[in-house]
């Protein structure tokens, strides 16, 4: 089956900042909510596009979320 999904299905390459920014909306949650994973005012820098997702912040994410921290970076 793997096989199968591998070869009939594609996941769309995203931006990590529009892969938080869609986290965020499929949660409910705001960016004062991630205070556990970077202080807001970061959050809102990296749904801008005025900073770059760091290693430490993805990985951070990644647990809130549970997914990979690769979709961060």
């Amino acid at each position: 089956m793997a096989a199968y999904e591998e070869e009939h299905t594609s996941i769309p390459e995203a931006e990590p900042k529009e892969v938080l920014r869609l986290l965020l909306e499929q949660h409910g949650l705001k960016q004062d909510d991630l205070a556990d994973c970077a202080p807001q005012g970061r959050i809102s820098d990296i749904l801008n596009g005025k900073r770059e997702i760091s290693k430490d912040i993805a990985k951070r994410l990644a647990r809130r979320f549970h997914v990979s921290a690769a979709l961060f970076l």
